[in-house]
């Protein structure tokens, strides 16, 4: 199963104007972001909580953002 984060990197861009410089404020750094957006690695609990508080996200929206299945799986 695959996901779609074109919603999230779209928030990202929206917040932080690059992916990079909002991985600046993570606590996995730029590479890691990376990772979990091109659905190379999975995105942990924490990982969701922290994105959420950083893009402003709703946790009732947490769906839209990350679990938004692709339709190219």
């Amino acid at each position: 199963m695959s996901f779609d984060y074109s919603k999230l990197r779209g928030r990202i861009i929206e917040k932080y104007g690059s992916v990079r410089g909002f991985s600046e404020h993570t606590r996995i750094g730029y590479p890691a972001v990376i990772r979990k957006m091109a659905g190379e690695t999975k995105f942990s609990q924490e990982d969701i909580m922290e994105w959420c508080n950083l893009l402003e996200i709703e946790l009732v929206d947490v769906p839209l953002f990350f679990l938004n299945e692709s339709s190219n799986a």
